[in-house]
């Protein structure tokens, strides 16, 4: 269940996701938080140097395998602006993070770019529990993924 400090953490990745697009990037953006509360961590997408691993979630998912013990990144919660891609969610499931909170599906992502006559992605659609067996998810959030489906839009009439 998504309370009042999970969405105050998809707030800030929905501004992440806006920071991308001014730079010209795909609008995505991730929160680490510490079981304490403490953001250990946040990212956007850097895609669009067209090394398309360069997502958030991936980011994370490193820097905590460099960065935390064990217990302490099952403990943690990941946030982000949209649900992990089959990529980050199998970072994620091997090195050990726990929580999943995102504002958009990756289910409502595919319908996005179908409206807005893009191809369908290379990648599989998968959601997060397809990847990770024991994965904790919380999402999507309706007034939150509305204003990630607005950026998807404002990126795509940028192109």
């Amino acid at each position: 269940m998504i309370n009042n400090i999970d969405l105050k953490h998809l707030h800030r990745c929905v501004e992440l996701a806006r920071i991308a697009i001014e730079k010209g990037d795909e609008p995505f953006g991730s929160v680490l938080v510490s079981a304490e509360g403490e953001v250990l961590f946040e990212d956007h997408n850097h895609v669009a140097g067209g090394d398309h691993t360069q997502h958030p979630e991936f980011a994370i998912a490193r820097w905590a395998a460099n960065n935390m013990e064990p217990e302490e990144r099952r403990r943690a919660t990941v946030y982000t602006s949209g649900e992990h891609c089959p990529m980050c969610a199998a970072a994620h499931g091997w090195v050990g993070l726990g929580r999943i909170v995102y504002a958009s599906s990756s289910e409502q992502l595919a319908k996005w770019l179908e409206e807005f006559g893009q191809a369908p992605s290379r990648v599989r659609n998968l959601s997060i529990q397809e990847v990770i067996n024991d994965a904790i998810v919380d999402g999507p959030v309706p007034e939150l993924a509305e204003i990630v489906h607005q950026l998807h839009r404002q990126h795509h009439e940028m192109k």
